[in-house]
């Protein structure tokens, strides 16, 4: 039973478990999924899912968290390193358009399906998409402050705007596969850094 495996093996399945309730919320949507779709789609029994998930709105609530973690622990340590701000944002980038790649379902569960959520529910998904948008805020506040960006730079429209960019891309890069995602990658840093008028 999954409840007396050693605690890694119990989290990878747990990990597999989410995985797999992401794939089948993703395909279905919220509403139009059960526990049992999850459970088939992990090739277990519907009652072994209960070891993971106690309801359908608690494996919601783990796919959209595990959506946000990683994002958000890649971004706390782009914002504590040393870099100059251009290898910043860079790593920003290609952090926050490649989890669109590398967790497409969860990704789309998270932007699509957490209004689902009960509000409180919620509130610990914006508190991470919150000090998300801070951290790199703060990249940018640093950055003007150094005197490597504008003075009169709006750092949080700035911010705002990075973030649209990139969930722009993200989700094309999550419905097609055969988008090249480095080139993508590359041509919005440039723009993000250079603009568009030719100096």
């Amino acid at each position: 039973m999954a409840m007396t495996q050693p605690a890694s093996t119990y989290e990878q399945h747990r990990h597999d478990a989410i995985r797999a309730a992401a794939a089948v919320f993703a395909d279905k949507g919220y509403h139009g999924s059960s526990t049992r779709d999850i459970a088939e789609r992990l090739g277990i029994k519907q009652g072994s899912l209960y070891y993971y998930f106690k309801s359908k709105e608690e494996a919601l609530v783990e796919v959209c968290l595990y959506a946000m973690r990683d994002y958000v622990q890649h971004m706390e340590a782009i914002t504590a390193s040393d870099q100059p701000f251009e290898a910043k944002l860079l790593a920003t980038i290609t952090s926050h358009v490649s989890k669109y790649r590398e967790q497409n379902g969860a990704m789309k569960v998270y932007h699509t399906e957490r209004l689902y959520l009960p509000e409180a529910k919620r509130e610990k998904l914006y508190r991470l998409g919150s000090g998300y948008r801070q951290k790199l805020e703060t990249i940018f506040d640093d950055a003007v402050r150094h005197g490597d960006l504008r003075p009169d730079l709006d750092c949080h429209f700035a911010t705002q705007m990075v973030i649209g960019t990139c969930n722009a891309w993200g989700e094309l890069i999550a419905r097609d596969p055969d988008i090249d995602l480095f080139d993508v990658i590359r041509k919005c840093a440039d723009l993000l850094s250079n603009g568009f008028i030719r100096k």
